[in-house]
């Protein structure tokens, strides 16, 4: 546990991209096996599951601090950061703790299923025997939550310049379902194991957002462009007559989409398409909140399956008759997809092909994009006809063109502080529109002002707060701000009635009163019909 709560400390004090590779490079040579596959883990959001809730984690470590709970609980406020909170308050003590990050682990593992007496037990044991840096590394893996400032991307290089393997190599390696309590480091990233690629899909190439105009890309015909569907990003593969189904996220979700166990027999074994599902009741493309209804489902019973069926949209082919054709320019690839999807379409096949959209002039596909939210797509995606499929987001040869956000002016009713450097400021709001006399609350926001606005508006919360809820304040309902967001759509769960999907702060309308804020009828006529 030292050298990694060391590899965190020097991840944590450093915003340089060439320092955390240098820190991750040396770990990576120096640890042990096990604490190595465990660092990779974690690193990668493979996390063991929390053993012990944050209440209790309070309680307790208030209880250890020797300190009233309600003072733990105004410091947590204060610092942001639960874990960082604990390895505060709780004394130093001369005690220290020789065991290694993987013993840790699997310790928390089996925690999972004690008493809460033996729970307690385990973390002021531990807690009083690790230094600051290690009880804080401790305490966030106990709390579920570990995010570092450090990338998969970044981890995998300095993997690779530890182990001289190629960085795309790695990761390849790393995608997939792989148990850190069952594999050995060189099982997982030294050794070459034909049987463990059956079911790994590739990984994903991923688009930057076009910064510049579109002109600024050159000759038109040198790209294709496709709306860019609003769904789960996946890659569907057929192996050995064998069905996977990944997310983006590196999840393996077959079992969630039954409908494609069709492509067994039909689809050539050796394929790995790469897509979009998407929800498509009635013959026509559903929305994101239609698809929620999918996800997290342990069970999919015949009547979810009936009332929202999922399809893949279909836009790239990585793998055909078992060959890997990435390097293959996009539009050899996009020549095979077409000619697979022609030979297996038919009436209720859930396989749909995503329409590759050419043109002359740059002015065709500004038309176009006018045109996405009209078929159910946030925008356009652009590919250069003659890129590869590369690993990671890169930039150059895709781009994601979204239309712009729609928009709403709201009042601002409920503030919560913030997270991180933000944690002394309330930058947490959550914002109303008018039903008649009523304001009525449709959204939460946290991002879109600068620091100064956010420290403007922080200083107004703190002199015209009206009640206080915990960490939450209520505010006189007199700021107006802009919030845009990606989509709408109707929702039983709120009290407005809808839901909107990515709210954000657009910008302070200091120059509206709220008399001129919208209503929640003006919310509701952007809902599709």
């Amino acid at each position: 546990m030292k050298q990694f709560a060391e590899l965190i400390r020097a991840l944590d004090s450093t915003n340089k991209t060439t320092v955390k590779v240098a820190a991750l490079t040396e770990y990576f040579r120096i640890a042990e096996e096990k604490d190595k596959v465990w660092a990779i883990a974690i690193l990668s959001h493979r996390r063991p599951p929390r053993p012990v809730n944050t209440t209790l984690l309070r309680t307790w470590a208030s209880e250890l601090a020797d300190i009233p709970l309600w003072l733990f609980e105004e410091s947590y406020h204060i610092v942001g950061d639960l874990a960082e909170t604990i390895a505060l308050v709780i004394p130093p003590s001369e005690e220290n703790s020789e065991k290694n990050l993987y013993q840790f682990v699997e310790e928390m593992i089996v925690l999972k299923k004690l008493p809460e007496a033996d729970k307690k037990g385990y973390l002021h044991e531990n807690w009083l025997k690790l230094n600051y840096y290690e009880r804080f590394v401790f305490s966030k893996l106990i709390t579920g939550s570990f995010r570092i400032g450090v990338s998969q991307k970044l981890m995998t290089r300095a993997l690779a310049k530890a182990t001289e393997i190629d960085e795309d190599v790695l990761a390849y390696k790393l995608m997939g379902d792989w148990d850190p309590q069952k594999i050995s480091f060189n099982k997982l990233i030294l050794e070459e194991n034909e049987e463990d690629y059956l079911s790994k899909p590739y990984p994903f190439y991923l688009a930057y957002a076009l910064e510049d105009t579109i002109e600024d890309l050159g000759n038109p015909q040198e790209w294709s462009a496709e709306h860019k569907w609003d769904g789960i990003r996946s890659q569907v593969i057929v192996r050995n007559n064998e069905l996977f189904v990944w997310s983006r996220g590196e999840e393996l979700v077959t079992d969630k989409y039954p409908e494609f166990e069709d492509f067994i027999g039909t689809i050539p074994d050796g394929t790995v398409m790469d897509g979009e599902l998407l929800p498509f009741s009635e013959g026509e493309i559903g929305i994101f909140n239609d698809l929620q209804t999918r996800i997290g489902r342990k069970n999919i019973s015949k009547a979810l399956l009936k009332k929202t069926p999922v399809i893949l949209k279909a836009y790239d082919l990585l793998e055909w008759k078992g060959e890997d054709i990435r390097q293959k320019p996009f539009r050899e690839r996009r020549e095979l997809l077409e000619q697979l999807y022609s030979d297996v379409k038919k009436e209720g096949f859930p396989l749909h092909l995503s329409e590759t959209i050419s043109f002359n002039k740059w002015e065709e596909a500004i038309a176009e994009r006018e045109r996405a939210r009209e078929v159910k797509s946030e925008g356009l995606m652009l590919k250069r006809w003659d890129s590869p499929y590369l690993v990671g987001r890169k930039k150059g040869d895709w781009w994601k063109w979204k239309v712009e956000p729609l928009t709403i002016d709201a009042v601002l009713t409920y503030a919560m502080r913030g997270h991180g450097r933000r944690s002394n400021l309330f930058t947490d709001y959550t914002f109303a529109l008018w039903d008649g006399k009523e304001l009525v609350t449709f959204a939460k926001a946290y991002s879109g002002l600068t620091d100064a606005e956010f420290r403007q508006v922080d200083s107004w919360i703190k002199k015209n707060t009206l009640e206080r809820f915990g960490p939450v304040r209520s505010v006189k309902p007199e700021l107006v701000f802009e919030i845009a967001f990606e989509g709408i759509a109707e929702s039983k769960r709120h009290k407005s009635g809808v839901a909107t999907r990515f709210p954000r702060i657009f910008r302070w309308r200091q120059d509206k009163k709220i008399e001129e804020a919208n209503t929640l009828e003006d919310l509701k006529a952007l809902v599709p019909q």
